[in-house]
């Protein structure tokens, strides 16, 4: 069973499942997040949806890039949590089964390409505190 977090299900409506994979990038005792502006401001892990007939770990490499843009080595899966939430840039109520990797910045290529997404450096107790999502805060938490 993989843990929940956030808000229960609501059971009058229909879920559409969203897995995604996301890194933990340290580089010594800071963390590399995205800040996403729209549609709500918040910092994240990078990371995001697995595309079909996508491997997970090219889908990690793809969304670090494209939200932070910098490659990076992958190191050790930290584990999976779920949440139910609405996703309003797709207009969907989703089960997002996120899959969590630490992971090592390798090398900065440039700006995001992302659009409204920005690189930020953090250190790892700041950057706890800023995460908006809870299994987000979790996971980071478990490397301090």
């Amino acid at each position: 069973m993989i843990r929940r977090f956030d808000l229960p299900p609501d059971s009058t409506r229909r879920y559409t499942r969203r897995p995604g994979v996301y890194a933990i990038l340290r580089l010594g005792s800071d963390i590399l997040l995205t800040h996403q502006d729209a549609p709500v401001p918040e910092f994240q892990l990078p990371g995001g949806g697995i595309d079909p007939g996508e491997h997970p770990l090219a889908a990690l490499h793809r969304e670090v890039l494209e939200e932070t843009g910098w490659k990076m080595t992958l190191g050790q899966r930290l584990g999976a949590f779920r949440r139910f939430t609405y996703m309003p840039e797709y207009d969907l109520w989703a089960e997002k089964v996120c899959v969590v990797y630490l992971a090592r910045p390798a090398l900065r290529v440039g700006p995001p390409t992302e659009h409204g997404h920005s690189a930020v450096w953090a250190p790892i107790a700041t950057a706890v505190g800023v995460l908006r999502n809870p299994g987000d805060r979790h996971f980071l938490s478990s490397v301090l």
